[in-house]
């Protein structure tokens, strides 16, 4: 069966991504905090890849905002700051997001759209960063995504994206009957890489990769908001933990620049 862009719209319109990450009120700052929280406390390493104040004053496109977690962390550290999603949906929270914040409509915009034709709903100009983490890999045609972003970037322009990791222990697993992509069933597409493909599909790159993030919880205690470790990964000492994750990891860290 072939997955098209709009089996990929429905599926993240009917659940943009963490947005089962609190039950308080959806849309209060309270809901929002604890979104990020969340996050933030199982991937601990975003924050890091993003490096919000690096951007302080730069232009900021991210490709596939979602909920705007990552947006209002580039918006607060001073990031003039533009973001897309194919999800309606998603890009409607993530509005919400940035009223509940009392942020200045000026300094930001969004875009509704798919990604695979950037161009012709995004003005193309320049920009500083273009920042995606976990979202091409979910596209049915990731290399038209690249070669639309390579629209906005010059040589001093930096390209971070995350991509799922084929040689990771998720994706064993996922192989061995035991796991799932998404925390949601029924994601239509989830593409993963080989060190060797993330190149070729940025070929015209120079691309460094790190690899990161092995998911240690329990998934019953996890859905509550409670972070109890697999008892396995509990008696794990944190040194071998990390060597896992960055040989292992799920999240390829990818970062480019236009050679």
């Amino acid at each position: 069966m072939t997955v098209t862009i709009d089996d990929v719209k429905t599926y993240w319109d009917d659940r943009p991504c963490n947005v089962r990450h609190s039950k308080k009120e959806i849309g209060t700052k309270e809901y929002f905090d604890e979104v990020e929280r969340k996050r933030y406390t199982a991937e601990p390493h975003i924050p890091a890849f993003a490096d919000f104040p690096r951007w302080r004053a730069k232009k900021v496109l991210e490709i596939g905002c979602g909920m705007g977690t990552e947006a209002i962390n580039f918006y607060a550290e001073g990031g003039n700051y533009t973001g897309t999603d194919l999800s309606e949906e998603s890009l409607a929270l993530a509005k919400k997001r940035f009223k509940v914040y009392n942020t200045e409509e000026t300094f930001y915009n969004f875009y509704a759209g798919n990604s695979e034709e950037l161009s012709s709903f995004v003005p193309v100009e320049t920009y500083d960063l273009i920042y995606s983490f976990g979202v091409i890999h979910h596209s049915p045609h990731p290399e038209k995504i690249i070669s639309e972003i390579k629209k906005y970037m010059n040589k001093d322009s930096t390209l971070k994206i995350m991509l799922y990791a084929k040689d990771s222990w998720k994706n064993y697993m996922i192989e061995a009957g035991h796991d799932q992509p998404e925390a949601q069933y029924g994601c239509p597409i989830a593409n993963t890489y080989t060190h060797d493909e993330v190149r070729e599909l940025l070929k015209g790159f120079d691309v460094t990769i790190e690899q990161n993030h092995i998911f240690p919880y329990q998934i019953e205690p996890y859905k509550r908001g409670e972070f109890v470790k697999q008892p396995w990964f509990e008696a794990m000492p944190d040194e071998i933990f990390e060597v896992l994750k960055k040989n292992l990891g799920w999240h390829l860290l990818i970062t480019a620049k236009l050679l």
